[in-house]
């Protein structure tokens, strides 16, 4: 790999391989790491971005035994539609293809694995809310992408597997790039933390105490919900600091 082009479609496609490896030092010290200093710093021509997303969409329907390509392959496709925010590329199908990626990626993770010593990091939902704050942060996203986006977040904020490797805080950082952006209705927010307040299939949250799935849930929803509430405390952007109630009623609900 190393005495490729960098901008060569081998070195690509080389570097995507290496996304799947259960060695972190090859799969992310060397080939993650490497894939987004090179769209950062150098930018591939778009056919090149084009050939790597195709890639990257390969790698995530390949079956992944170890639990790390398809984590990594969203990783990457976060770096790679931070491309087309700092300068449009993508047409809107391309766009649109690739919220649906982050959506369905977020709304069916079900490996909950951060990371271990042996295999490093997996991260799936925080490889996944990473690709949804970038999306978040392009101008060219629309309401309906943003209600999309946040539908597939809302899926992931408080499972039956209790958060450990920082999950809550990652899945914040889109949902405020949303709310900054100030193109929702207050009613929709509304509806989004009261759907996320649901205790069902539970009665109330009071019932979480003789339920450990419920427990698992409650400390999710409250990581959540705390760290919305700090960041719209300190925030100096009006559509940010609009989250505050919101969050707040949630955290009095799991009291």
């Amino acid at each position: 790999i190393q005495s490729m082009s960098p901008a060569s479609d081998e070195h690509l496609e080389a570097l995507v391989t290496c996304l799947a490896s259960p060695d972190p030092e090859l799969r992310d010290q060397f080939a993650y790491t490497r894939l987004a200093n090179l769209l950062r710093d150098q930018r591939p021509a778009t056919g090149q971005l084009e050939f790597l997303s195709v890639q990257l969409d390969q790698l995530l329907h390949q079956p992944d035994p170890v639990g790390v390509a398809h984590p990594f392959a969203i990783h990457a496709l976060a770096e790679l539609a931070r491309t087309d925010r700092i300068e449009a590329w993508m047409s809107p199908a391309q766009r649109q293809e690739l919220v649906d990626k982050a959506s369905n990626y977020l709304e069916n993770v079900s490996d909950y694995r951060g990371f271990e010593s042996q295999v490093g990091w997996r991260h799936g939902v925080a490889h996944g809310a990473d690709l949804a704050m970038q999306l978040t942060l392009n101008p060219a996203l629309g309401r309906a992408q943003q209600l999309q986006l946040l539908q597939a977040i809302a899926r992931q904020v408080a499972p039956t597997h209790a958060y450990r490797f920082g999950e809550p805080g990652r899945l914040a950082r889109p949902v405020l790039f949303i709310a900054r952006r100030e193109e929702l209705e207050q009613q929709d927010w509304q509806a989004w933390f009261e759907e996320l307040t649901d205790p069902a299939p539970l009665q109330g949250w009071e019932a979480v105490w003789q339920d450990a799935d419920g427990l698992a849930r409650r400390h999710n929803l409250r990581a959540f919900a705390l760290e919305i509430y700090l960041n719209a405390t300190l925030s100096e952007q009006p559509g940010i600091q609009t989250l505050q109630p919101h969050a707040l009623e949630v955290i009095q609900a799991l009291r």
